[in-house]
């Protein structure tokens, strides 16, 4: 009898214990702070018109040769539309969609997929924040360690608006 009491006493301890270590709540990554501020490099001097579309030209020659119909857009560090190609029988959502990209891109200096991997990860609340696009595809561009623009694309599988968009970075980001 005293082993079965003993036994029903050890359970019911460890099943407290195991609600209580199931009820502490995880550590919020949030709350850790860096050192030094992120995605901080500075704003330059805006793309010029013909750098701008010479990367919109390598993105569409990328997805040409791909047989692949997208929209390219490319702005400037103030987030303004300098350049954009809508390749023959490209969806038409895609149109505002490859602009967003790239004004996310510039506005947050960083590469959307970042944003796409961050809420695919559960942090949902980057979803709140005014002219973010949680989707691949936009990305800065740098000359000398500063933002000139950047490029966004879309039209195809997020993995494919990255193809495209990097073709067309790789033009500054060397």
């Amino acid at each position: 009898m005293k082993t079965r009491v003993l036994s029903a006493l050890l359970l019911a301890a460890a099943l407290v214990a195991s609600q209580a270590l199931a009820q502490t709540p995880a550590p919020n990554p949030l709350d850790v702070i860096p050192d030094a501020m992120p995605f901080n490099a500075p704003y330059g001097a805006p793309i010029s018109l013909e750098r701008a579309q010479a990367v919109v030209n390598a993105g569409v020659a990328e997805c040409k040769k791909r047989g692949w119909m997208m929209n390219l857009a490319v702005v400037d560090s103030g987030g303004n539309l300098v350049a954009f190609a809508r390749m023959d029988g490209s969806q038409l959502a895609s149109v505002e969609l490859a602009q967003h990209k790239a004004r996310t891109a510039v506005n947050f200096r960083r590469d959307t997929k970042i944003f796409e991997t961050n809420v695919q990860n559960g942090l949902v609340y980057q979803m709140t924040l005014d002219g973010m696009i949680a989707s691949r595809g936009g990305i800065p561009l740098v000359e000398g360690g500063k933002i000139i623009g950047a490029v966004g694309a879309s039209g195809g599988a997020g993995a494919q608006d990255e193809v495209c968009s990097k073709a067309g970075a790789a033009l500054i980001n060397r």
